[in-house]
């Protein structure tokens, strides 16, 4: 199930994005209040906006443009919208999106590609272990994309590992779709009960939320420890609410192949041009087929690197690779630029360590501080200093370490109403 022009040359590739382009505009410049005033107040003549490199004439489109004037991006009359969804907005508030019929089969089609991207096929069964509820888009994509498809769905929801394995042990699914650090609680939960995972049916599993690779693509340490104990196939899945799209890895597991009918993708630096090929950049998109909130250049705060060189899948569509980071997540300390997944990493490398958060702060002179607050059976100054040692060797510094009891970081990981594990409290937007 691979569509015919992410098997095209990428010059037919170039030129179908933008006859694309070119009916966004038309449509953004007659539904979308939002953007009709800005091309008007930008004077820009729409008409001009032939190419893809005619995107740098437009204004770039933030996350505050969107929670400060949400319902002026709308383009449909509130009859037609069929699912509310919400997703984290950075002023406080969480911003709305709606979506039409149209919308929700747009998402499914994108689902069923992306999964057919990982190899799974309409014999596959798979145990979604994710929230469809509580306003949450990724738990309805993968329902529908799952459907779409033809597989086999088993709809078990997040965490509690003695359901996922009763639901396992009673269905076979062979794929599941999981947050990858929760797959080591299974791991550990089938070791204590005399479970073994090699002979569960389970072949792969298509990971959301956390990173499965370095930028090399080789596997991190997270991945090491899931692939020691299980032998299952990990591939990673990139994607956010605002782009009603995803970024799913293929069989050759070298990035997450971009679906040129549905999104168009820059790479831009700070001054929102585009970074020289193989640099990272912020990924800024452009929602294609989207009927009831559509998007022209808006930055995700991602910081990626993009991959051009043709993939051993047969697909000739650009790649994204591993997530660096969050732009506002950057952490400049003691002379040394550092992302939390990189941190995380670290922390990951630890089996002492059963929980952590990281907590960046300002201090009185206006610089970056750390404080990764972690859980651990056995607390003690060796593994404080093991951990430090690591952090000197891999990242050249050494933050501040705190030791708590395991309550305390699950707290701080679930606090209420939080639909996933938050692991950075940012505090730099509070001093």
């Amino acid at each position: 199930m691979i569509p015919d022009i992410e098997l095209a040359s990428k010059e037919t590739i170039k030129k179908f994005q933008e006859d694309k382009l070119q009916d966004l505009l038309g449509y953004l410049n007659n539904k979308s209040n939002y953007y009709k005033r800005l091309f008007k107040s930008h004077e820009i003549d729409i008409s001009k906006i032939k190419t893809l490199e005619d995107l740098v004439q437009i204004p770039v489109t933030t996350k505050d443009d969107l929670q400060r004037h949400n319902d002026d991006f709308l383009c449909v009359s509130k009859e037609t919208i069929i699912d509310y969804v919400t997703t984290s907005g950075t002023l406080g508030d969480p911003v709305i999106f709606a979506l039409t019929d149209n919308d929700l089969n747009r998402l499914a089609y994108n689902e069923a590609i992306s999964f057919a991207c990982s190899g799974v096929t309409k014999t596959d069964v798979m145990q979604l272990m994710t929230t469809i509820d509580r306003r949450f888009m990724a738990g309805l994509a993968y329902f529908l994309g799952a459907r779409e498809l033809g597989a086999g769905i088993i709809r078990v929801g997040a965490g509690i590992p003695e359901l996922q394995w009763d639901s396992i042990l009673k269905f076979k699914p062979t794929y599941l779709i999981a947050v990858p650090s929760f797959l080591l609680k299974l791991i550990e939960y089938a070791k204590n009960h005399g479970i073994d995972v090699n002979q569960s049916g389970v072949k792969g599993a298509i990971c959301i939320g956390e990173p499965l690779r370095n930028q090399d693509f080789t596997l991190n340490t997270l991945s090491k420890k899931i692939t020691e104990s299980w032998n299952i196939a990990l591939y990673s899945t990139y994607a956010s609410t605002e782009m009603n799209t995803a970024f799913n890895e293929c069989e050759a597991q070298q990035g997450g192949h971009h679906h040129p009918e549905l999104i168009i993708a820059e790479i831009l630096d700070d001054d929102n041009n585009p970074v020289t090929n193989g640099e990272i950049g912020e990924l800024t998109i452009t929602t294609l087929g989207v009927e009831g909130m559509p998007l022209l250049r808006f930055k995700t705060g991602d910081m990626v690197t993009a991959h051009t060189e043709a993939c051993t899948c047969g697909r000739n569509t650009m790649r994204l690779g591993p997530v660096v980071g969050r732009k506002k997540q950057m952490i400049k300390y003691k002379g040394t630029t550092l992302y939390p997944p990189a941190m995380n990493n670290i922390l990951n490398d630890f089996s002492e360590v059963q929980g952590y958060v990281i907590e960046i702060s300002k201090n009185t002179i206006g610089t970056d501080e750390i404080c990764i607050k972690i859980a651990s059976k056995n607390p003690n100054d060796k593994l404080l200093s093991n951990i430090k040692d690591h952090f000197r060797a891999k990242l050249r510094v050494s933050p501040t370490i705190e030791f708590h009891d395991k309550e305390t970081i699950q707290k701080l990981q679930f606090p209420v109403m939080s639909r996933k594990p938050i692991l950075l409290i940012d505090k730099r937007k509070l001093d």
